[in-house]
């Protein structure tokens, strides 16, 4: 009992040791409080007029709802400096607390018992923050172009929807279906997701245009892009058929972006032939001109790569392949299915995200280019992974793992492909990832598990090591006379993970151990597919 209260106790310190770094305001942004667990997002119609001249917003969100356990205080969303200046319940005004800079507890007018609907209309207004380094510091781009014409876009996926709308900032429940009306100057367009249902010139000088969302979104996948944009419409036979394309850019740039914009079509061709079907063909696909670099927001991918390939003009993995096609385009348009059609529960697990997406990157090159070309890519971005701390963040206090999620998370991808050693059987898997999960939020841990067994092979060690440990596996081995001993150095307890080598020209599989084995060969060439270490 005393060995046991004793383990109880260490556990417990490191336990405050590591979350004593996180305010409580991180807890109530990061994780899910009970006023956030008990009812489920259904529907969001949400409506905003942008004063550009003052760069302020004021608008109304109705939030619709299901109770999945009874509940009657709610938790809603909004960052300063926005405030919410008014809460409703049909014709009744509803009471509500504010605890720290954007967490508003709700009190409804009666308690919502389980299984039982309910509908709230939020009221807001202010200045949101101004992104200061989008997309990587998010907020609203406040930005011109051409003399001085508005050019306004948000771009809010670290910090949060929360930002500029009322919402249930968690990325766990997402919203089934939503309109989005945004009212801006009438002689500009707004380009927001989904499909536009309409575009009205007001009284007041302003044009509204109100679109719509059928499928689930993230909420940091809405969004809002105004200028005086000239725009073009094309269809795409997909797998699932034809599907709409939009594409809206600056009038300057209209004849760049026609050519430019062709990535598009090989994007969709290679990422339907490894992932399936565009997760999103009710809902179109558009790529929109935004005054930053790009982003991923579902339906209404955002560009900023100034009409050339690579990422700004550069290749990110040196060896040239990303030369070959617009970095923007194909990373943040695979997304649509590793972001926004599989969406993470808790940023702790944004690889899912950016790991995939960026491994997206050399099977697109593989796809145009060939094999070698696809790994040559992504090898290459080995030089770009810092082994600072683990890709996976501290969960329940809105924490994102380190920045190694894009290339080191790519490259754990490439090695366990090598494992699984059966490329249609791999494609499988991309693509059973994205049918089974079609449309939902996952855990790291589900995903791994996923891919465990479809290949029927135990992947927990190696997730463990590159996902959770800032450790790289270190194949050491040593020659004595004609034999050749290994085994595996740097890793977890228990670490088993099979490599591919040369011995005396021949390919074969080694299964090392951190126990040392022994082989007859005179040389050993460890496969550079692998993501490991030799000495």
């Amino acid at each position: 009992m005393k060995k046991a209260y004793f383990i109880f106790c260490v556990l417990s310190l490191l336990f405050i040791k590591t979350h004593a770094q996180y305010s409580h305001a991180d807890s109530l942004m990061g994780s899910i409080t009970p006023e956030r667990a008990w009812w489920d997002l259904t529907y969001y119609d949400l409506k905003v007029k942008v004063d550009i001249e003052q760069k302020y917003l004021k608008g109304e969100n109705t939030v619709l709802f299901k109770a999945v356990d009874a509940g009657k205080i709610m938790q809603i969303d909004l960052q300063a400096p926005m405030k919410i200046t008014g809460i409703f319940a049909g014709n009744k005004t509803l009471e509500y607390t504010k605890d720290g800079p954007s967490a508003y507890f709700i009190k409804l007018p009666k308690t919502v018992k389980k299984g039982q609907n309910g509908q709230i209309r939020i009221l807001f207004e202010g200045s949101p923050i101004v992104a200061a380094r989008p997309p990587w510091d998010g907020g609203i781009v406040w930005a011109t172009h051409g003399q001085g014409e508005p050019f306004v876009s948000t771009a809010n996926q670290g910090i949060g929807a929360s930002i500029w709308w009322p919402c249930k900032d968690h990325p766990a429940d997402e919203v089934d279906s939503m309109q989005i009306s945004i009212s801006s100057p009438a002689h500009l367009f707004d380009v927001s997701n989904g499909q536009l249902r309409s575009s009205v010139v007001n009284n007041d000088g302003t044009r509204t245009n109100t679109w719509f969302v059928q499928n689930p979104i993230n909420n940091y996948g809405v969004d809002i892009n105004i200028a005086n944009y000239v725009s073009w419409k094309d269809v795409y036979q997909g797998e699932k058929g034809p599907l709409p394309l939009s594409f809206y850019v600056l009038p300057e740039n209209f004849e760049k972006a026609q050519k430019q914009f062709k990535d598009v079509y090989r994007m969709l061709k290679a990422f339907e032939y490894w992932f399936g079907p565009y997760p999103f063909y009710e809902d179109g696909y558009k790529l929109v001109e935004a005054p930053y670099l790009g982003m991923e927001h579902q339906s209404s991918v955002t560009y900023g790569n100034r009409f050339e390939n690579g990422y700004l003009g550069t290749d990110l993995s040196g060896t040239g392949w990303g030369l070959k096609w617009d970095f923007i385009i194909v990373h943040e348009s695979g997304h649509e299915w590793f972001a926004n059609n599989l969406t993470n529960k808790d940023v702790a697990d944004m690889w899912i995200h950016e790991g995939f997406t960026n491994y997206s990157e050399n099977l697109f090159t593989e796809y145009y280019y060939g094999k070698e070309a696809g790994a040559d890519y992504v090898i290459g971005c080995r030089e770009r992974i810092q082994n600072d701390r683990p890709i996976i963040g501290d969960y329940d206090v809105r924490n994102e793992g380190s920045s190694d999620m894009y290339y080191k998370g790519a490259n754990i991808l490439h090695t366990v492909r090598q494992i699984v050693n059966d490329d249609e059987l791999w494609r499988g898997i991309l693509r059973g990832l994205n049918r089974d999960f079609y449309h939902q939020t996952v855990t790291s841990k589900q995903v791994e598990n996923y891919i465990s067994e479809k290949a029927n092979i135990d992947f927990s060690k190696v997730f463990d090591q590159y996902l959770r440990t800032t450790k790289i596996p270190v194949l050491s081995t040593r020659v004595k006379g004609k034999k050749i001993f290994y085994k595996w150095e740097n890793v977890i307890p228990g670490f088993d993970m099979p490599v591919k080598v040369t011995l005396d020209g021949k390919s074969v599989f080694l299964y090392p151990t951190e126990k040392e084995k022994k082989v007859k060969a005179k040389s050993l060439i460890v496969d550079r597919n692998f993501y490991v270490e030799n000495k």
